[in-house]
């Protein structure tokens, strides 16, 4: 994905106007976003493989409300109704954190061991492992994604909206791509190619698209875009057949509309 967005984005970098110097300033940024990006990503894949599309998905979309508290920090102004919903985007991030199903888990898990023996119940405690992780992993992709997308809107400032986005490529190609390609591991299937090409496309454009809203203003831009994750959510019920538990979709429903309200109450 990384080397589809890095293809497609040089060429257009370049052609978008001359690159200004490198000052350390700017060099910290797009350390920030590259490093942010790529380990997040790596994250939030591990989630994914370890726990549901839903929830994961919801918590590293929290990289919106992140990014805002890094803009207000660093100066950009908010008020009483944005501390509000902050605070109950956070509350949704702790129902799906630390309510994930494991009362739900248990519950069946001790019919299980009396209709189907220890078997059963030592089956559904890793299951249970297994979603813990998953969370964990969406929980720190969201803070490596809110520093990312900061860094990037501050190398927004000095670059064309498309060479903002690749110090990210560069680093997933340089850290993760070719030692895969070097060591013979890396793997991909026929049916992923159409997959990795569309979403390495879509990538630089959605980020890039990103960068422009934010130079206006980081904390809408971010939020705005965090609202992938009730599109993800959807999709994995459709696509996947997924279910989530009655404290999973509470804490999904609170993140969507924590995020979606906390950018109509910005703009």
């Amino acid at each position: 994905m990384m080397a589809v967005g890095l293809l497609v984005a040089t060429p257009l970098a370049l052609a978008s106007g001359p690159i200004p110097a490198m000052t350390p300033n700017l060099v910290l940024w797009m350390a920030g976003s590259g490093l942010g990006g790529v380990i997040g990503l790596l994250l939030v894949y591990r989630g994914l493989s370890l726990g549901k599309v839903g929830v994961v998905a919801a918590l590293a979309s929290t990289e919106g409300a992140i990014a805002a508290v890094v803009s207000v920090i660093a100066g950009e102004s908010m008020t009483i109704p944005v501390a509000a919903l902050l605070c109950v985007i956070a509350g949704g991030i702790a129902v799906v954190a630390f309510l994930n199903g494991t009362a739900d888990a248990a519950a069946t898990g001790a019919a299980d061991v009396a209709d189907a023996g220890e078997a059963a119940a030592g089956a559904k405690e890793i299951r249970v492992a297994s979603e813990r992780q998953a969370v964990l992993c969406g929980a720190a992709a969201a803070i490596c994604f809110g520093v990312s997308i900061y860094s990037t809107a501050k190398v927004g400032a000095s670059l064309s909206p498309i060479a903002a986005v690749l110090p990210v490529r560069v680093v997933g190609v340089v850290a993760v791509f070719v030692p895969l390609l070097l060591s013979g591991r890396l793997r991909i299937t026929r049916r992923a190619v159409p997959m990795v090409l569309l979403i390495g496309v879509a990538e630089v454009f959605g980020n890039a698209a990103y960068v422009v809203g934010a130079q206006d203003s980081i904390a809408i831009a971010a939020v705005l875009a965090s609202q992938f994750a009730v599109v993800t959510a959807i999709a994995a019920f459709v696509i996947f057949g997924e279910r989530l538990s009655l404290y999973q979709r509470s804490g999904v429903a609170v993140i969507a509309m924590g995020v979606a309200l906390l950018t109509l109450v910005r703009v």
